[in-house]
């Protein structure tokens, strides 16, 4: 197995060299995971997959959920004796991580792919097209390190392709924007061209969006189960259901990623402004520097929304997003304020109940 098929080049080469050389363990290979599944994971080597667990030192080390592998990583991993099963002792660094909020009330991270160069941002031309929603993708994606590219899927189908790509256009400036059919295959090949030479790409989108179909159309039918969507709302129902790295074809690595309606941005995304490169432009023309943008004098803000050239919906949920990473912001350093304080209890009760010993 050609790992470069599944995006191994030199700095990968180059970081796997230095970690051989730290633990002194010549027997570990490189590998990819492909698959994970309740802590049991895919692992892609020039030898072949394994499935292949964590080591119990890994394990012991670990502390949070990014301190697992996940799909998309590239780890050192132990062939057992005899199997086709491997044991993971390290992750090489990784160059992007996309992740967001876990749903629910809990606060925890949820890792959705890593080692991205591309995510392909997957919306429909048909009534579940959401402005907002893909305004949330467009931030994550630029706060991981992989670039955006925007996918409208089912030209074929839609009443008016013409205003959904404008529409985007608005929503994402900068950033590339396709319409396809996977039913006719439009559109297709400038995608899978974006992915030669060892690119990795992770597929975002909502349940029904033809994520599975795109899929399909750059991997070859069969690939992936395909479901309808409901002809009552336009929306979707649920096909995939886990996370899985696949092997394109015509070179590249495709990162297929469960539906999410709803999606929470992830720590500080300090790429908020990149997802509202508008606004930002806007409130840099302001008269004052600390201009809040709610009725100060010469605010390019407020005259841009009595005008119409900035939309009110545009901006308020770029309001809302500023408030909900701000909320997360302050409860994650309660949480980790709250695991330091634990953690000196446990090393003080510990400290209590085995003492020194006296000379």
């Amino acid at each position: 197995m050609n790992l470069k098929e599944y995006g191994w080049n030199e700095t990968h080469e180059m970081n796997f060299n230095a970690l051989i050389d730290e633990l002194k363990a010549d027997s570990y290979v490189a590998g990819r995971v492909t698959l994970e599944h309740k802590r049991m994971y895919r692992v892609m080597t020039e030898e072949g997959e394994w499935l292949s667990v964590c080591s119990g030192a890994f394990q012991h080390a670990a502390f949070e959920r990014r301190d697992f592998p996940a799909v998309g990583d590239w780890v050192l991993v132990e062939r057992m004796p005899g199997e086709d099963r491997g044991i993971i002792h390290a992750i090489l660094p990784r160059t992007s991580l996309f992740s967001r909020k876990s749903a629910g009330s809990t606060i925890s991270e949820q890792i959705i792919a890593v080692n991205v160069d591309i995510v392909f941002l997957v919306m429909s031309m048909n009534h579940d097209f959401n402005a907002r929603r893909l305004e949330r993708y467009l931030v994550a994606a630029y706060d991981s390190g992989a670039t955006p590219v925007v996918v409208l899927t089912k030209k074929d189908l839609s009443e008016a392709p013409q205003y959904y790509i404008e529409q985007a256009e608005i929503i994402a400036p900068g950033a590339d924007i396709y319409s396809v059919s996977n039913t006719t295959g439009e559109g297709i090949e400038p995608l899978t061209d974006l992915l030669k030479g060892g690119k990795t790409a992770a597929l975002l989108g909502s349940s029904g969006v033809g994520k599975s179909s795109l899929v399909n159309a750059i991997c070859g039918d069969g690939t992936m189960a395909v479901q309808g969507i409901r002809e009552d709302d336009a929306k979707g129902r649920h096909t995939t259901t886990h996370r899985e790295l696949l092997k394109i074809p015509t070179g590249g690595v495709l990162i297929d990623t469960p539906g999410m309606r709803e999606f929470q941005l992830w720590n500080e995304s300090e790429s908020l402004d990149s997802g509202f490169k508008d606004i930002e432009a806007l409130s840099e023309t302001c008269k004052f520097n600390d201009c809040r943008h709610i009725g100060e004098p010469g605010c390019a803000i407020q005259e841009a929304l009595d005008t119409g050239v900035l939309s009110a919906e545009r901006y308020a949920n770029y309001v809302k997003l500023q408030k909900e990473i701000a909320f997360l912001d302050r409860k994650m350093n309660r949480q980790a304020q709250a695991a330091e304080r634990d953690k000196w209890k446990k090393v003080t009760k510990s400290m209590r109940k085995h003492p020194s010993k006296k000379k």
